[in-house]
């Protein structure tokens, strides 16, 4: 029973305390006077009376009635229930008597006088009570009210004695019964009486409607923000005008988040003077009246609920955690349903009527009923977490949280994990967890309902329904009495309050009150103690975590596969299956990732523990502690799965045996990780051996069977620890004294015995093996785990305790006794707080103190013996190292370091991913040589454990490198390594063994930069090669040949001797030579540079046309150059012709650069006009970047029309040439002379065009539009301005515009307008940077037009190849996916500047086609210019599209014309800032892309572009070093005489080692080539159409590149079949092909290449010397053109033939597939006609056929014929007989037929292999009429049946018999 109120109090305004301007209250008078013993008086309760403070009122208020609560210091609440009323005040002068000095009587003269300006004072009633019955409170304060207001007789004293000794009982138990009716009724004495509904079970929380009200004003987000944030301890302040709904507010939040309590400040009224309470640190629930709301404005960190505004303000500085989903929105969904019935049918056509919320009170109970579920999801199986370590004298109950999370999966959950921590959940487990105790609604909730739930989810109506089950029980619970009808209390007379002439509220006599509560007090002692008889019983556990959870057992981790892979793997290790066990190892590691491979494997490893104690041999230790370091590497320090805690009786039984007496345990290799130093896991893992011990104490003996077994897994078996504790709790109470203490006693020891075992465990685990050194103490987690090797166990462990010593002296040596002492203070800690815990005694604890530093010390010195003998153990075998083959003359610089080669950003590159075993990463060595870098080894997956990796780039190529730190295996600690990036598109990202000391790193380094970038270019591979690498260091070697020496040295003398006098003369514009351009310094140190010293001779100041005896030699070397026999093949003149200067021809060759005196990046010989005078080219060449003045290099040997090409204009010649007269020019007209001469020289150009015969030379062509593309036709806009203009190509002559007319362009040189139309044709155009040609005004009087476009630089190329490198060899794979492979390709811009170039290109060709000649003048006119100039040429002459002329023009157009490959390749160390620019890539990627769209034109294969790709990169040739002509006749490598060349066994050129290559083997052939007469070839330029070139992707693991053909191939014979040798054994030839592994086109090479292959091998093992393929190949090919003729109609079988597709279709680049018949191989049936027409060599320019082009390598020996002559053979179906010469070859085992004997291109072949039988045959239609009949034989192969016949029947018999003779020795 209990009282129903504590203490009544009349509290009134106090008069004498209203100095400060707001009064007081004070309390006039209180009952009982003496504080009850249970619970004294609380104090302040006149603030409280008052929350705003005491004011006086000038009128009337209605009386005022609500709750406050207090806390005391025990954290008990008071409810103080406070009724207010007015009272009228005498006057406002502050009175002079005493506090209470006012007696009655005065009181009442006072009130007899009414004052008019009269003030009220609140009064008020206030009842102090420990229950919270808000509504008896109010009814009871009412009725002594009412009593006073109305002057009723009942005696107040009687009833305010009556209410304070009025008792109830606490809790109800079920129906109330007769007599205990009186009991509930109470009645105060004024014919009154009220039921108390007193709850049923009190541990529920009584909400009345509060919950409903609260959502109704704040709606449902905002209380779930409300309920989070108060579970997650944040600071609610609530806001309203009303009180009564601030308390209300707060207590519906607290029934809320019933089972949990809330702990911290809770004042549902805060009164203005305690304000400041709201700036505590600590959360905290508060309702604050509204009026002051401003002073809550700058709290930053509180939540702020507005109940009269309905809002949530959250604060930005707060995040609250919500609860997890799906959690969160199914209570979103079930309060809705609620709160908002209609909602479900408000879009329904006929609403049912009868839905409608139910009523508030059911209301409320249906929400607290949506939580009370929330929270039995949120908390199920928590029981299963409980650790019970005492049962006795009171049970010690912990929880364990990071086992509870991570098996609900929810370590990452923010809110859950919050609340766990929290006060409230800690105060939970203390209440609930109990084994033995009553239990109430949400105990069966979670216990049984769980299930339900999980099974309902989803189900609106299931749920709905349960909801509502459980509602009922609420309401139920607080309103057990249907009893509404029995209440009576009176209530005062409506508007009494407003009275005029009230009394004031009498003084109440205490005397009187006092005797009646002592009266009571004496009854109840008497009464014999009301014993509530609670019904304990023990709590239901529910389902166990695991049986509730499938949702988050994500499938894929755990499948049944993985775990059979693990268990294999570990029997294996302990059948000592070493080999199977390598094989698996990796998957298990792998698998490792998953939770279930985890347990699985601790599982399996428990099983192979016989008596605590497993010994392995050094190979299976090490396995087991492989995967021990593995799995533990995935866990964090919660250890959240249990797998540390599985594992730790583990780690001491493993152990090996390393000499007698010392052993080595598993718990040394394992000390690496976090887990171990989380005091919290230590005190978990505990917990839970101490209960399982306890436990064991507790079953009796007989089911004592083994403890082990039956911990949590079996619970229907088995009783858990927290079942027998409460057996054993209900037990205690009946024990004897004796027993109780024998039990505590026992339990005590078990809790100290194991606290001494952990002290042990702790101590294996914290102290490193070697502990001499101290070691690095880590507070943060760590990522990587120790690498195990037998040899010995690292030293360094995750330290113990982080605070014990700043981390800054963790590398110094120190004493063992640091360590030592650091475990010491971490076990001491430990120890403390467990043993407190568990209520050990003191002086056990001060025992354990004591003995830990022993345990220590021992352990130290047993691990010193265990160091010391684990550091003899040999080292585990590594693989030994491969060497990698080198070319002839390639040296090692540096022998193999052992690194691994790790996976980069290449998918394919790994296998894994893509499917099959990974062959990265692969451990073997980095090895560097004078050439390359190589990484050889093997893939450490023991599953392709014998392939062999190869990685190589040549260091010429090296772009980055950058060292980073990688971690080479799963379970190896982190590793120093380099990454470097090639372009030839390959990455190296190697992690250096630790047996790699980091100098020797350090060292290659060093190498690798030296040999990357050499200090001259004669450092380079190309020069060096062949000498020994120390002779490489010294740039002035001894040339062998001193002719060509001197030749270059006269060459160099003569050149500086010229260009000296000329600028020495002519000293009005220098050009600096361009090594300066850009750089500060000047001549002085440059030995390059004329010296101007030098003497003058008048008489060579014009250059003359007649040659020195001097200079003829070197003529003669520059007439064999390339561009030489190029310039006789177009007709441009032979030097011969423009030495005698014979006037017929437009061109001629000159000599006025032979000394590079004008030009020097130019060649010897230049085409320009005939009348232009070598004088003239010399002023002329000022005007241009670089000297470089206009050259013809092509002319269209059709419509005559010339290329050529320049650098840009310098800004003067720009101007000059354009005649803006507007500026004034300086001087004697200079610059105009020369502008003059520019015209001059480009009209000489228009005038050898053979159209222009115009008599005012003007150009009368085809009208044309300005010089511009548009959008018309398959022509994309080139330039920016915008000009409307299009190609009209035939349109007919117009008339011209007037001059005038033209002029009328606005200023910037556009047309003004569109109808702008050049009825004319410009002659030339000039194609030229837009940025240099700004305010050129078009000149109608010039015949040229100038094309401004826009270029992209050298830097955008750069940085553009830069992530084109990126995109295609990524360092590590991308995460994000918005970096994805096309994306970043996008953003490199690489394939937009293809486009522009071939959109530039075939601009050019078009307009070189249609007989306008174009001068390229971009930049300095070797970049972009270089690029556009080849394609056009490329383009427009069929020549260049074979092997032959496609060299020529690379080296007329890029070496001859002076590409910077030295400066642009950054091959030296001059260059190593500029960087690599790939001009020339770009250019090859072009000429790729134009093959893709014509794959039958060109004579090359795809093959050879990669391989000059690769070699002009490589330095492997010197064909690509140097920047021109000049520097290299400087260096002597131009003309190296013929002698030379053959003695060296080193090809200096790349042209002759592909001469090699080609005769050996058709790999830059294209099989495709059928090339069709003059054609020009348009490619579409769209990106659509543009490929990315597989050169930049492709790799071959299994050998490195494939350029170095004599590396590839293994041996130096190109064509051998790499499995030759297996032909002999009957074996299967399938072979699995790896695309990222294997050389594709070699292992599965295509058809012919294959064909010609056997061929070779064939001849070669019948030993006669192997005809060349090409020949075999032009044979084949000619005798299919005869085939096809003769025999129309039978498609010839194999080959392609120049085939029928439409001349339209070809040039628009339509690929093989589309053509007529849809085969790959397009054999047009009418065959005669197309296939015939073999590429014609008569016209200028067209070629000689193929089989003429090669005659020059026809064999020397004649055929094999060992029987031969003449007979009539039957052709196909339907085809006359003709007479054939027939040769049988035994050695070639064939039959073949000629058209004659005089014949040589075989006609067929009859293979003898195929021939089946031979028969005598029968004559048929059409056989020569005079034979015998005998003489005819048949020849059947498995193909056909040939029909012969002889001339008699002799030679028939004659060749059956030797037909069958080659046929028996086969």
């Amino acid at each position: 029973m209990a009282r129903l109120a504590d203490y009544f109090v009349l509290v009134g305004y106090d008069p004498g305390k209203r100095g400060s301007g707001d009064g007081q209250g004070q309390i006039l008078q209180r009952f009982p006077e003496k504080d009850w013993e249970d619970n004294p008086f609380p104090q302040g309760i006149e603030l409280f009376c008052q929350p705003s403070g005491w004011q006086l009122f000038p009128e009337r208020n209605p009386p005022t009635f609500f709750v406050a609560v207090l806390t005391d210091i025990n954290s008990e609440r008071h409810y103080c229930a406070c009724f207010t009323f007015w009272e009228a005040v005498e006057s406002p002068q502050p009175q002079s008597h005493g506090r209470n000095g006012e007696g009655e009587e005065e009181e009442e003269e006072a009130s007899s006088l009414v004052q008019p300006a009269q003030l009220f004072a609140p009064k008020s009633l206030v009842l102090v009570s420990r229950l919270d019955h808000a509504e008896v409170f109010r009814n009871s304060l009412g009725l002594i009210y009412t009593i006073y207001v109305d002057g009723l007789s009942v005696s107040l004293e009687n009833v305010i004695g009556n209410l304070l000794t009025c008792t109830i009982p606490i809790t109800g138990g079920a129906q109330p019964d007769v007599e205990d009716e009186a009991v509930r009724t109470i009645s105060l004495g004024a014919g009154d009486r009220q039921v108390i509904q007193t709850p049923i079970n009190d541990s529920l929380p009584v909400s009345s409607c509060s919950v409903a009200l609260l959502f109704r004003q704040l709606g449902i987000t905002n209380v779930l923000f409300l309920f989070c944030a108060a579970l997650t301890e944040h600071k609610i302040l609530f806001l309203s005008s009303s009180y009564q709904r601030l308390t209300d507010a707060c207590r519906a939040l607290l029934a809320l988040m019933f089972p949990l309590k809330y702990s911290f400040t809770y004042v549902p009224i805060l009164p203005a003077q305690l304000l400041e309470v709201l700036s505590t640190p600590t959360p905290f629930i508060i309702g604050v009246h509204s009026i002051f709301q401003s002073e809550t404005q700058e709290l930053l960190d509180v939540v702020i609920a507005d109940l009269d505004g309905g809002t949530v303000n959250v604060p930005e500085c707060v995040h609250i955690s919500l609860l997890p989903e799906p959690l969160l929105q199914q209570t979103r969904e079930a309060l809705s349903m609620v709160l908002d019935p209609e909602l479900e049918v408000a879009d329904l056509a006929f609403p049912p009527s009868t839905i409608s919320a139910s009523s508030l009170k059911m209301q409320d109970k249906e929400i607290r009923a949506v939580f009370l579920r929330l929270f039995a999801q949120l908390l199920q199986g928590y029981r299963w977490c409980l650790h019970i370590i005492r049962i006795h004298p009171e049970p010690v109950i912990r929880f364990h949280k990071a086992a509870f999370l991570g098996q609900r999966g929810l370590t990452e959950d923010d809110f859950l994990t919050k609340v766990l921590e929290g006060m409230a959940f800690a105060g939970f487990v203390t209440e609930r967890g109990a084994p033995y105790r009553p239990i109430d609604l949400f105990d069966e909730l979670v216990a049984y309902d769980v299930k339900r739930m999980k099974a309902e989810e989803g189900n609106k109506q299931k749920i709905l329904r349960h909801i509502k089950e459980l509602a009922e029980k609420l309401y139920k619970n607080e309103n057990p009495y249907p009893a509404v009808t029995m209440h009576k209390v009176q209530k005062p007379t409506e508007g009494c309050h407003l009275r005029l002439h009230q009394k004031p509220f009498p003084h109440l006599d205490e005397g009187t009150v006092q005797w009646i509560i002592d009266q009571a007090t004496a009854k109840l002692q008497t009464a014999p103690p009301a014993v509530k008889a609670e019904k304990k019983c023990m709590v239901p556990s529910g389902p166990p975590i695991a049986a509730i959870l499938e949702r988050n057992g994500n499938a894929l981790a755990n499948s049944a596969r993985r775990l059979e892979v693990v268990r294999n793997c570990i029997s294996y290790v302990f059948e000592n299956k070493m080999l199977e066990a390598k094989k698996l190892f990796p998957a298990v590691l792998r698998a490792m990732k998953g939770r279930a491979a985890r347990h699985c494997l601790t599982q399996e490893l428990h099983l192979h523990v016989q008596q605590n104690r497993a010994v392995l041999d050094h190979q299976q230790f090490d396995f087991v502690i492989r995967m021990m370091n593995c799995c533990l590497q995935d866990c964090t320090a919660m250890d959240e799965h249990g797998i540390a805690a599985a594992l730790l009786p583990l780690v001491t039984a493993f152990c090996r045996k390393l000499s007698p007496g010392i052993t080595q345990f598993a718990y040394s290799c394992v000390q690496e990780h976090v887990v171990w130093t989380n005091i919290q896991f230590w005190e978990a893992m505990f917990y839970c051996d101490v209960q399982n011990h306890i436990r064991a104490l507790y079953l009796d003996s007989a089911e004592e069977n083994h403890t082990e077994q039956e911990s949590a897994e079996e619970p229907q078996e088995a009783k858990s620890a927290l079942e027998i504790a409460s057996e054993q709790l209900r037990l205690w109470p009946t024990m004897s004294r004796e027993k109780q203490q024998e039990l505590i006693q026992k339990e005590e020891s078990t809790v100290f015995s194991q606290a001494i075992h952990y002290a042990n465990r702790m101590s294996y685990l914290l102290l490193p093996l070697d502990t001499s050194k101290n070691r690095l103490l880590r507070s943060s987690g760590l990522g990587d785990v120790e690498s195990v090797s037998n040899s010995f166990v690292t030293n360094s462990i995750a330290g113990s305790v982080a605070e014990s010593y700043d981390t800054e002296s963790g590398f110094e040596d120190a004493e063992s006794s640091d360590v030592a002492n650091s475990v010491v203070r971490f076990i001491n800690r430990f120890v403390d707080k467990v043993c407190t815990e568990s209520g050990v005694t003191n002086e056990h604890l001060k025992g354990l103190h004591v003995m830990i530093p022993d345990i220590v010390q021992m352990h130290i010195e047993t691990l010193d013996a265990v160091h010391r003998e684990s550091k003899r153990l040999p080292p585990i075998q590594k693989p030994k190292l491969l060497r990698p083959n080198l070319l002839l003359g390639e040296e090692c610089v540096m022998e193999g370091l052992r690194v691994y080669l790790m996976p980069d950003g290449r998918e394919e590159g790994a296998g894994g991913s893509i499917g099959g075993p990974p062959l990265l990463p692969a451990e073997g060595a980095v090895f560097l040589t004078t050439y390359r870098i190589i990484f050889k080894g093997t893939p450490t997956d023991p599953l392709v454990g014998e392939q062999v990796v190869i990685r190589s780039f040549p260091i010429a190529s090296l772009t980055k490198e950058k060292k980073i730190s990688i971690q080479a295996q799963a379970d190896q600690f982190i590793q120093e390594g380099l990454q470097l990036r090639s372009c030839t598109f390959q990455l190296l990202k190697i992690a250096f063994d630790e047996e790699v000391a980091s100098d020797s790193a350090e060292i290659f380094r060093k190498h690798l930069h030296k040999l990357r970038y050499p200090q001259h270019v004669r450092g380079t591979f190309a020069f060096t090669v062949g000498q020994s690498p120390k002779q490489a260091m010294q740039p002035k070697a001894k040339e062998k040949n001193p002719s060509l020496r001197t030749l270059s040295k006269n060459l160099v003398k003569n050149a500086k001797r010229t260009i000296g006098r000329q600028y020495v003369t002519r000293k009005k514009y220098t050009p600096p030579a361009w090594e300066q351009r850009g750089s500060q310094h000047f001549p002085e140190d440059n030995e390059d540079e004329i010296s101007v010293s030098e003497e003058l001779d008048r008489s060579t100041l014009t250059p003359s046309s007649t040659m020195r005896p001097s200079e003829k030699m070197t003529m003669t070397h520059v007439v064999e150059r390339a561009c030489c026999r190029d310039y006789q093949r177009l007709g441009l003149g032979t030097l011969s012709s423009s030495l005698t200067r014979s006037k017929n021809e437009p061109f001629r060759i000159s000599t006025v650069n032979r000394m590079y005196a004008i030009c020097r990046s130019y060649p010897g010989l230049l085409i320009v006009p005939q009348s232009i005078q070598d004088n003239t080219i010399q002023r002329i060449s000022r005007c241009y970047r670089q000297s470089r003045f206009p050259v013809v290099c092509w002319r269209n040997s059709r419509t005559k029309a010339v290329l050529l090409r320049s650098g840009g204009l310098h800004g003067k010649g720009v101007v000059g040439l354009f005649k803006s007269q507007n500026a004034p020019t300086p001087g004697p007209s200079q610059a105009d002379s020369t502008s003059l001469e520019q015209e001059k020289y480009l009209q000489a150009v228009i005038n050898s065009m053979p159209h222009y015969s115009d008599a005012g030379g003007r150009n009368t062509l085809s009208g044309f539009t300005s010089a511009h593309m548009s959008s018309a036709g398959k022509w994309g806009s080139i330039r920016a301005s915008g000009r409307m203009s299009s190609y009209a190509l035939n349109v007919e002559i117009g008339s011209r515009l007037a001059g005038k007319d033209l002029l009328g362009t606005q200023h910037n040189g556009t047309p003004a307008e569109p109808s702008f139309l050049r009825q004319h044709r410009a002659s030339l155009y000039i194609i030229g940077d837009k940025s240099q040609l700004k305010g050129v005004k078009p000149d109608p009087l010039q015949h040229w037009e100038v094309v401004p476009i826009e270029v992209f630089d050298v830097r955008q190329v750069k940085a553009s190849f830069k992530k084109l490198m990126k995109a295609c060899v990524p360092g590590c794979p991308s995460s994000d996916p918005s970096v994805a492979y096309l994306r970043s390709l996008e953003d490199s811009e690489w394939l937009s500047q293809i486009h522009k170039i071939l959109q530039i290109s075939v601009l050019v060709v078009e307009l070189l086609d249609t007989g306008s000649s174009v001068l390229v003048s971009l930049e300095d006119g070797w970049d972009i210019t270089t690029q556009v100039v080849s394609l056009v040429q490329l383009l427009s002459d069929p020549y260049y599209r074979t092997l032959e002329g496609f060299r020529l023009l690379v080296e007329k157009e890029w070496l001859s014309f002076g590409h910077r490959f030295s400066h642009r390749g950054a091959q030296t160390l001059a260059g190593q800032s500029s960087g690599f620019a790939p001009i020339f890539l770009q250019f090859l990627d072009c000429v790729h892309q134009i093959h893709l769209q014509f794959p039958m034109e060109f004579e090359f294969s795809q093959y050879y572009l990669k391989f000059l790709s690769y070699h002009y990169i490589s330095n492997r040739f010197r064909t690509f070093l140097l920047d021109s002509d000049y520097e290299r006749i400087e260096l002597g490598l131009l003309y190296e005489e013929k002698g030379e060349r053959k003695g060296q066994q080193f090809s200096k050129s790349i042209w002759d080692y592909i001469d090699r290559l080609n005769k050996k083997a058709p790999i830059f052939f294209n099989y495709l080539y059928a090339p069709e007469d003059g054609e020009v070839l348009r490619p579409y330029s769209n990106i659509s159409n543009l490929k990315v070139w597989d050169y930049y992707t492709e790799e071959t693991l299994s050998e490195g590149p494939s350029y170095d053909w004599e590396l590839a191939q293994g041996q130096p014979e190109p064509a051998e079949e790499p499995d030759r040798q297996d032909t002999a054994a009957p074996q299967s030839k399938r072979r699995i092909i790896w695309p990222c592994y294997d050389n594709r086109s070699r292992v599965e090479p295509d058809a012919i290449s294959k064909l010609l292959e056997e061929l070779q091998n064939l001849e070669m093992e019948l030993g006669q010397v192997p005809e060349r393929w090409k020949d075999t190949w032009d044979k084949v090919k000619a005798s299919q053109r005869t085939e096809g003729r003769q025999e129309g109609n039978r498609t010839p079988s194999s080959l392609l033939m120049s085939s029928g597709l439409s001349h339209h279709r070809r040039s628009l680049g339509v690929y093989l597939q589309e053509s007529g018949v849809g085969s790959t191989l397009n054999l047009s049936l009418d065959s005669d006609t197309s296939s015939t027409s073999t590429p014609s060599s008569g016209k200028p320019g067209g070629r000689r056929s193929t089989s003429t082009l090669y005659s020059q390598f026809q064999m020397s020996e004649s055929e094999n014929r060992s029987y031969e002559g003449s007979l009539y053979k039957k052709g196909a179906f339907m085809k006359p007989w003709k007479s054939r010469w027939f040769v049988l070859d035994k050695t070639k085992h064939q039959l073949r037929y000629y058209d004659s004997r005089m014949d040589t291109e075989c006609k067929g072949v009859i293979d003898l292999a195929e021939v089946e039988s031979i028969t005598p045959g029968t004559p048929t239609m059409g056989a020569p009429k005079t034979v015998d009949e005998k003489a005819f034989f048949d020849l059947k192969t498995t193909k056909r049946v040939y029909n012969f016949c002889a001339q008699d029947v002799q030679l028939a018999q004659q060749w059956i018999d030797r037909i069958q003779s080659c046929l028996s020795d086969a």
